[in-house]
């Protein structure tokens, strides 16, 4: 992609081009060639190229929506869902995927796990700026890998007259590559889902997770994770119309959506209130692609992070966050592999002056309409 490459920003697109290839699919008008994942336009134009698939039961769906809701509305989130799709990077089996965790000693997870009974797993390793291995091989690389998302509004996403990736997460990864490479744009973005950020950190494939990825006890023995930037928590979102008024018993028997491998799922595990959500066609490998689901009339609601919900309900007018306030209290963070300790504490120091003023000013930029109030990151909780 020339124009992207002129400003030194890559997307990959030798692992998106060989899932197109596998899927059977070729790349269309909407690819823009060069070095790119896959060309979704959240907040976009309708009929964005969909990775030369279609949907079939979108199209009699989409004349019928609840409460009229735009067609114009479901093309676009049909788009961007079916070309994230695309975007998979394959894993080489011999790393084992989701399930996969290396021995080693001294790392961060082994660092994480001096916190009480995990009461605190959003602490990380105090900042530092020596370089180390990691950093020593994302030098000698010349870019940082990071994967991000591609889909979410005012988060990740792709800017339909740019065609750059763009948001609050992306603006985080602009910072680390600077400090870390001495610029902002010398980064390689993987656009991944949900499902697969672990896997693929493990695996090597990237250097960083920067994707409104939610810091737990279960993923910091998998894991390792910067201090916290963001607090966001678990909240419902439904049409304006429906019956369901937040996480409650309003919930039985609702066919609830929420992606493989997020906290959302843990969330509904615990305690569903008689909701219908563990089944193939409820949960999705993209967040986002509840929303299509919602859109289309297929569920009923969605459970997933207040922030993302937020940003949703921004691009789609009609569907609102249920309840007063979120029913959990989670921290996003960067993730890397977790023998990558080195980076976890340069990242560390980037967050530590992130916070005093990029913080604030990518917030006012991304976030302030529709989480308003926030005046800057959760204060850092160290290990050591």
């Amino acid at each position: 992609m020339k124009g992207n490459d002129a400003h030194g920003a890559h997307e990959d697109a030798a692992a998106g081009g060989s899932a197109m290839r596998e899927n059977g699919a070729r790349p269309g008008a909407g690819n823009t060639g060069g070095r790119q994942d896959a060309s979704a336009h959240t907040g976009g134009r309708a009929g964005a190229h969909t990775g030369g698939r279609e949907d079939a039961s979108a199209r009699p769906a989409a004349r019928t929506l609840r409460g009229g809701w735009r067609l114009g509305l479901v093309a676009l989130a049909a788009a961007v869902a079916l070309t994230a799709g695309v975007a998979v990077l394959p894993l080489p089996a011999e790393h084992g995927g989701a399930d996969t965790v290396s021995a080693g000693s001294g790392t961060a997870a082994q660092a994480a796990a001096k916190a009480p009974a995990c009461q605190e797993p959003e602490r990380s390793l105090r900042p530092a700026s020596a370089d180390g291995a990691t950093i020593a091989k994302i030098k000698a690389r010349g870019k940082l890998i990071a994967g991000v998302d591609q889909n979410s509004f005012r988060w990740g996403y792709r800017n339909p007259a740019s065609g750059k990736l763009e948001g609050f997460d992306i603006d985080i990864v602009k910072a680390i590559a600077k400090e870390v490479l001495g610029s902002e744009d010398a980064v390689i973005y993987r656009a991944i889902p949900t499902s697969q950020r672990i896997p693929l950190l493990q695996a090597g494939k990237i250097d960083i997770v920067v994707r409104t990825m939610t810091v737990n006890c279960d993923r910091i023995g998998k894991v390792a994770f910067s201090n916290a930037y963001f607090q966001a928590g678990q909240q419902v979102l439904a049409p304006k119309g429906s019956t369901i008024t937040g996480y409650d018993d309003s919930l039985k028997g609702k066919k609830v959506c929420m992606a493989k491998g997020s906290t959302a799922l843990d969330a509904m595990k615990a305690d569903s209130h008689g909701a219908l959500f563990n089944t193939p066609e409820l949960l999705v490998p993209n967040q986002l692609d509840c929303l299509v689901r919602l859109q289309l009339g297929q569920v009923d609601a969605i459970v997933t992070d207040n922030a993302l919900a937020a940003s949703q309900a921004a691009q789609d007018p009609a569907v609102e966050l249920k309840g007063t306030e979120p029913f959990t209290t989670e921290f996003y963070a960067v993730a890397t592999n977790k023998e990558a300790t080195d980076l976890v504490r340069r990242i560390n120091k980037v967050l530590a002056a992130y916070g005093k003023g990029p913080w604030q000013e990518s917030y006012r930029q991304w976030l302030s309409k529709d989480l308003r109030g926030l005046t800057g990151p959760p204060a850092p909780k160290f290990l050591d």
